[in-house]
């Protein structure tokens, strides 16, 4: 069964809709094993990730009736559940590419840790998340480093304890969501991103992203300042760079690599 919808434009923006509507977009065994395999197969024609939802939800979080049929798995059977839905939260953080989330009505459980794997969150104003977990008497494990990350020890002590609702001003006020928007509004503010996104170096971003995966926490010793040192000097020698540059003097957009 296909749970995910997969275009590409022109442009290279790959779009994968969450196409389960009468579940809300609810997550399964089946629907995160498809999502992994969607992102991980994904050519180098992509430019841009955009991860969206039919219906009225982004993601209700976990099928109800997984979760039922988990109380008769084994605690491997459990763990290897865990895992696949690891596997699909890191598929989409670790994807080389810029991502953005358009989120509308609610992302709960695993549907907000999904947004928090996400480079640019846009969300409608009446969307809302949850940390729910503790309301069914689980943590918020697999998606913790994400959501930690995204909005930070101090909010999670209250949100990952307390399992409440998150509006949508609350969701970006902590960090959670970058743009807020009208629903009306949602396809312009995606647009606007990925416009923005493509006026960049891709070769840049995904040198980028690899920098806000390797540096935070790291002492600010001799051997980092000489690694960015390296990596600022390998990119400057490269394609992109040497474009970059020509194109600003030249006052013209820049030509860049795929």
């Amino acid at each position: 069964m296909n749970y995910i919808n997969t275009t590409t434009d022109s442009r290279g923006v790959t779009t994968l809709t969450l196409n389960r509507p009468e579940t809300f977009n609810a997550l399964n065994r089946s629907f995160i094993d498809e999502l992994t395999d969607c992102v991980n197969n994904l050519d180098n024609q992509t430019r841009i990730l955009v991860l969206e939802a039919t219906g009225k939800h982004f993601c209700a979080g976990a099928d109800i009736n997984w979760m039922k049929a988990s109380v008769n798995l084994t605690e491997t059977e459990n763990r290897e559940d865990a895992m696949a839905f690891s596997n699909m939260l890191d598929a989409v953080n670790s994807f080389a590419r810029p991502t953005i989330a358009r989120i509308q009505g609610a992302a709960l459980g695993g549907g907000t840790g999904l947004a928090c794997c996400c480079d640019i969150v846009v969300a409608g104003e009446s969307a809302r998340f949850a940390f729910s977990e503790v309301k069914l008497g689980i943590i918020p494990a697999t998606i913790s480093p994400y959501s930690l990350a995204a909005i930070g020890a101090r909010a999670a002590r209250r949100y990952f304890l307390t399992g409440e609702s998150i509006n949508a001003t609350e969701a970006h006020r902590i960090g959670l969501v970058h743009d807020l928007c009208t629903a009306e509004q949602l396809d312009e503010r995606i647009e606007h991103h990925v416009v923005s996104l493509l006026s960049a170096s891709s070769q840049a971003q995904r040198a980028a992203k690899k920098l806000i995966e390797d540096i935070p926490g790291r002492a600010i010793d001799l051997a980092l300042r000489e690694n960015l040192a390296d990596r600022l000097a390998n990119i400057r020698s490269g394609p992109d760079a040497q474009e970059g540059l020509g194109a600003f003097l030249e006052k013209r957009a820049p030509k860049w690599t795929n």
